[in-house]
């Protein structure tokens, strides 16, 4: 038998809603799915830390073109942050940056920690962390850091849906806050933890991340990947991922046809990006409203 022919057939394009370890980064996740789905065609709908655990959104084949639309989606956290000392890396994987003293400490009322958070909810300016992958002068923020570069990142607006106060711990040493967050895209968890710890005076780094939610896509549908080594099948396939995360607009044949030779369409009305479909049920595309017509932003039918 050839190598051709030992081949695994590429699988069906669709989404792997994966809950990530500890100590893995995206890119090792990335990598280990390939290996079990027997694809190279594998991306990921925005990175999570090393530390942090929880959704991480995987496209598969043809499903890849979604990651970019899925990025875009709130998320929700659970987190734990460390009030009493700073880090070089706003989490607790740096270096000790500064530590308070119990004075400091013991003067930071549970007043004074509803007060900070409610500042840092809702729109708000965030630095995000120097080793943080934003690109400074086309280069990742995190690998200038390596080099022994200052980094300088400009403030940039990030919402703040939610910032709900869970318990409170007060531990020797520092106080430990378990909270709740749902943000928009681009938001730092580390760098909340950072700015509540500086607005108190007495710093503070992340201890615990947890995603629990990207967009529609919650832990309650992630595997793990070791469950997904002993059963590879896609958590939603490409029909139903597409229905999931955006809105629908079914077409009948004559304008499914349309779509497939990318021909604009008739505009349906829909604000933001929604998911076209033809009669049997397939999506065909992403598309957007123009005052009078649809384009396509995404085609996702088979060539």
């Amino acid at each position: 038998m050839s190598r051709q022919q030992q081949r695994r057939p590429a699988p069906p394009p669709g989404l792997l809603i994966v809950d990530k370890p500890s100590g893995m980064t995206s890119h090792d996740v990335v990598a280990r799915a390939r290996r079990i789905m027997g694809t190279r065609k594998v991306g990921h709908a925005g990175t999570l830390d090393p530390m942090a655990t929880g959704v991480l959104v995987l496209g598969i084949e043809r499903a890849t073109k979604l990651l970019g639309h899925l990025a875009l989606d709130r998320k929700t956290y659970l987190s734990t942050i460390a009030l009493g000392v700073s880090t070089t890396t706003d989490d607790v994987e740096g270096e000790r940056l500064s530590e308070a003293g119990l004075p400091e400490l013991e003067a930071v009322t549970d007043a004074a920690i509803e007060a900070g958070i409610a500042e840092l909810t809702g729109e708000i300016q965030q630095v995000p962390s120097a080793v943080s992958a934003v690109k400074v002068d086309g280069k990742r923020a995190y690998a200038r850091v390596r080099a022994g570069e200052e980094v300088e990142i400009p403030p940039r607006p990030v919402t703040v849906y939610r910032f709900d106060l869970l318990a409170t711990r007060r531990e020797p040493g520092r106080i430990e806050l378990d909270v709740m967050i749902d943000c928009s895209s681009g938001t730092y968890v580390r760098a909340l933890a950072r700015d509540l710890g500086r607005a108190l005076d007495v710093g503070g780094h992340l201890m615990a991340l947890r995603r629990t939610t990207v967009g529609p896509f919650t832990l309650a549908t992630a595997c793990t990947l070791d469950a997904l080594e002993q059963r590879p099948e896609l958590s939603l396939g490409l029909d139903d991922a597409v229905a999931t995360a955006f809105p629908r607009r079914d077409v009948d044949a004559a304008t499914a046809r349309a779509v497939r030779f990318g021909q604009r369409i008739p505009a349906a009305g829909i604000a933001g990006t929604y998911g076209i479909f033809d009669p049997d049920g397939h999506a065909l595309a992403l598309a957007v409203d123009t005052p009078d017509t649809a384009r396509s932003v995404v085609v996702l039918a088979p060539a």
